[in-house]
């Protein structure tokens, strides 16, 4: 009887602790994050497309199977239902344009010609030439 009393408490508070978290604000989305969300969504409606074009072109060349299959056996297969066409989707186009890369990665900071050598040497100090 103890046992369950303790248990119904416990559990009461973990399921108050979880409901009190769950419903805690979450920051606002930065407007990249809101950019890769809509990026992804874009992208995962044109896969789902591209899969229902090659659904119907599998479900078409089953029918038509079916249909010389029935032909070739000397029997009468059922009138097919009009379908609409398959339609392809293309390829993927993303809704976003392209943005410029910051300018760290646009090589704002890189030398001006690559480096054949090291920047530093063996040789000592005192041995350089003088300028």
């Amino acid at each position: 009887m103890r046992v369950a009393k303790f248990a119904a408490v416990l559990i009461g508070a973990v399921g108050s602790a979880f409901v009190i978290s769950a419903a805690a604000k979450l920051p606002p989305l930065s407007d990249d994050a809101k950019a890769k969300a809509a990026e992804t969504a874009a992208k995962t409606a044109w896969t789902d497309k591209v899969a229902s074009f090659q659904l119907c072109k599998a479900m078409n060349k089953a029918a038509a199977s079916y249909q010389a299959a029935m032909k070739q056996g000397g029997k009468t297969a059922a009138t097919p239902v009009d379908t609409p066409a398959c339609a392809d989707p293309g390829a993927y186009v993303s809704p976003t344009p392209a943005s410029a890369p910051p300018i760290e990665a646009a090589g704002a900071h890189s030398p001006p010609k690559t480096a054949n050598a090291p920047p530093s040497s063996t040789m000592p100090a005192a041995a350089m030439p003088k300028k």
